[in-house]
């Protein structure tokens, strides 16, 4: 037979140590742990074992609970070795004078969450590492080789994906949380991943969804498998983990024709051209890969382009955030720019590294090395950057070291001046270019020069220069994808992978916190003419509308006007109207139910339910009035539990349980100061909103009040008026206009 255990610590429970307590839902957590478990609101806290909020005194702790007698019998009986354990009571509750409470309130998170990235963390014996690079070689990152390991460990797409390739290349992306020497919780592997990403900033966190789900939907890019780290690594770090061919990036393979495929000595210029040409699309169709996926690059070499198994090119999502680590490393070390540093701008060109001026003022920038008033960094940078570091591979490709680099200017007056010579080097290119092709193909000349213009917005797109190679290697009769579009939505910004990365390290403060100042979104009412959103004014009701729900197909408002109006969803047009209350309507709320039911609470106490089935009746299906008290108003708030329990709020300052099927008063519920405004039920309990300005919680079990919150709130927190509720969030809006979130 298998000894009772604790939910949280897995101990057996025993009568020194793990002494058994039964909370109100029925379940019993040891005491250790319950000192331990975090307060969800003041005198509660969720069960572990149902996560049901159950109420918990803090000030007397386990004290405040029975001991489980019966549990306590069957573990005593069952093994005589746990009074033996070694374990101190004094080692549960406090290490070193450190208490972990506050360190495992901030470790959860939501079901959603979870369910969104729990894919996406490789077992951490599914990846082994062949080489380890000095830290002093890389000190950007250096990124780690490896190969998959236990194929047991693998599931689903990753199964199938390591058996065509084994080869990876670890990125590190971000730093894991420390794990406390103090904490009584050893947190597992998955679990350090999960606090880790839960740290990220949301726009981290976006980017990165964007990478994984990129190489998921597109051929063109190389495959990003998960999120990675290693376990004897206190403070490690989280790896991308991503395909490695052994094809070879665009840079080995052809980093030795010092001239491009010009220079190849060919007797024909024609065979160079076209192999250019077969090269040059297939690095466009990578791109615009990318661009679909809503990623720019910001920053691109020939080594970011690699060939697949299949002699493919492939944007290598790895190489592309390697580039922008160091990229930013390398602006953004702590030195200003002054004239020592210039051969670092000179080099960027020659080195293969293809930064687009936008980027490049926004890097240095930081640096104070330019003038952010300059014309010149006003530019915005998206999409149009990637095209400028494209045009410089397929130049490179085409020409090599031919390829003029940027005449940077550097003065301790004007700081970094790159206008006055940029043009004369795009000049200088367009010269070597009809120097190298002659007299054909102006358009492969005029389209890359065009791409190196100095604005984004005068560039040509990837779409266009993918088109003027594929002229170059069919002609308009046999080009069957003549009239093929692809929209990329220029004005996008898209999500500039260098850029990201170095507004993370610009701000290490904490997030941002928006302190009641009225924040408007301006692009609102831009949005909305642009035909982002529909909007319909539904006209109808002849007074104030109190109350809306939504279900069945249908939209429910409540009136002032003493009616009840169901609006059809599919055209929005009033589909009936309900009669018969004799007071304003307060209150509605839609039941989803084997006989959806609307219900309505009138300021008069009369509560009316409605049938929904065709056709919809004018008569209620039933009704019934609370007891009336000349001194206070009727109802003024309704929600309906999981049990089809109906709850109603009223003036005379109490809320009241009722059957739904026949109206009997099941119980009535005090404790509020005021008119009971809103109700809300959530994980089977009761939130309840008054002007009194606090909000309550009862448990659903026995309508026994768990907790009081806003009693110690500052004078001006008015009336609420609507709560909303999930099982990690609690918003309450207040007359005056503040909204609060705990």
């Amino acid at each position: 037979m298998e000894v009772p255990e604790c939910p949280v610590c897995l101990e057996r429970y025993d009568n020194q140590v793990s002494i058994p307590r039964v909370l109100s839902c029925g379940h019993s957590v040891c005491e250790a742990c319950l000192v331990e478990l975090p307060l969800r609101f003041p005198n509660t806290i969720r069960c572990p074992a149902c996560t049901q909020l159950v109420k918990y005194s803090s000030e007397q702790g386990p004290s405040s609970l029975p001991k489980n007698i019966d549990l306590l019998r069957l573990c005593l009986s069952s093994s005589s070795s746990s009074s033996s354990r070694s374990v101190k009571p004094t080692q549960r509750s406090t290490i070193d004078g450190c208490d972990d409470r506050s360190v495992i309130r901030d470790r959860f998170w939501s079901d959603e969450f979870y369910a969104k990235w729990k894919d996406w963390i490789l077992p951490h014996d599914a990846v082994s590492v062949e080489s380890r690079p000095e830290p002093e070689s890389e000190p950007s990152g250096f990124v780690l080789r490896g190969q998959f390991g236990s194929s047991s460990s693998l599931k689903g797409r990753v199964s199938v994906c390591s058996r065509n390739s084994k080869c990876l290349s670890l990125v590190p992306v971000f730093s894991l949380p420390r794990v406390l020497n103090c904490s009584k919780f050893k947190f597992s592997y998955a679990a350090r991943i999960m606090e880790c990403l839960v740290g990220m900033k949301e726009a981290v966190r976006e980017e990165l969804a964007l990478i994984l789900e990129a190489s998921v939907r597109q051929g063109r890019v190389f495959r990003v498998y998960g999120l990675w780290s290693e376990v004897e690594v206190v403070d490690g770090s989280l790896y991308l983990v991503c395909e490695r061919h052994n094809g070879g990036s665009i840079l080995q393979k052809f980093g030795e024709l010092k001239n491009g495929f010009l220079g190849l000595g060919l007797e024909d210029k024609k065979d160079g051209i076209l192999s250019f040409a077969v090269i040059g699309k297939s690095v466009c169709d990578s791109m615009l890969a990318l661009h679909l996926e809503g990623l720019a690059a910001g920053c691109l070499g020939p080594s970011c382009f690699a060939f697949d198994e299949l002699g493919g090119v492939c944007v290598d999502l790895n190489e592309v955030l390697v580039m922008r680590r160091k990229t930013v490393y390398s602006f953004s070390g702590g030195n200003k720019v002054r004239q020592k540093d210039e051969g670092l701008f000179k080099g960027c060109l020659k080195t293969e590294l293809f930064l687009c001026p936008e980027v490049l003022f926004r890097l240095l920038q930081k640096d104070a090395a330019v003038n952010p008033e300059d014309e010149h960094s006003r530019y915005p940078f998206g999409y149009g950057s990637d095209v400028w570091s494209l045009a410089c591979v397929l130049l490179w490709l085409l020409i090599g070291d031919a390829l003029p680099q940027i005449p940077f200017e550097m003065s301790e007056e004007n700081g970094f001046d790159l206008s006055a010579s940029y043009v004369c080097w795009v000049e200088k290119v367009s010269s070597v270019l009809e120097d190298k092709l002659g007299s054909e193909y102006p358009s492969l000349r005029g389209t890359l020069c065009k791409c190196l213009d100095m604005n984004p917005g005068n560039r040509m797109s990837v779409v266009d220069v993918r088109k003027c190679i594929q002229d170059m290697l069919l002609k308009p009769e046999f080009d069957f994808l003549e009239n093929l579009e692809v929209m990329v939505n220029r004005s996008s910004t898209g999500c500039c992978l260098v850029l990201d990365e170095l507004n993370e390290k610009e701000d290490n403060g904490p997030p941002d916190v928006v302190d009641g100042e009225e924040k408007p979104d301006a692009d609102l009412v831009a949005s909305l003419s642009k035909g982002m959103a529909e909007l319909k004014d539904l006209r109808g009701h002849l007074d104030c509308i109190s109350g809306l729900a939504i279900g069945g197909g249908y939209l429910f408002s409540s009136s002032f006007d003493k009616t009840v109006k169901v609006w059809s969803l599919l055209d929005f047009s009033v589909s009936h109207t309900f009669k018969g209350h004799e007071d304003k309507v307060m209150a509605i709320v839609y039941v989803d139910d084997k006989e959806p039911l609307c219900v309505s609470g009138d300021n008069g106490g009369g509560i009316f339910v409605w049938g929904l089935s065709a056709p919809l009746r004018q008569d209620p299906l039933r009704k019934w009035y609370e007891q009336k008290d000349w001194r206070f108003s009727g109802i003024h708030s309704l929600t309906v539990s999981a049990s089809r329990c109906l709850y109603t709020g009223s003036g005379d300052r109490t809320i009241k349980g009722w059957l739904l099927k026949d109206g009997t008063l099941m119980c009535t519920m005090t404790g509020h100061r005021s008119v009971v405004s809103t109700l809300v039920v959530c994980d089977e309990v009761l939130y309840s909103g008054s002007w009194d300005g606090t909000i309550r919680l009862w448990s659903l079990s026995d309508h026994s009040p768990l907790t009081v919150l806003g009693e110690g709130m500052p004078g001006e927190m008015k009336s609420i008026l609507a709560i909303t509720v999930d099982r990690h969030l609690l918003v309450a809006a207040y007359e005056n206009g503040c909204i609060k979130v705990s």
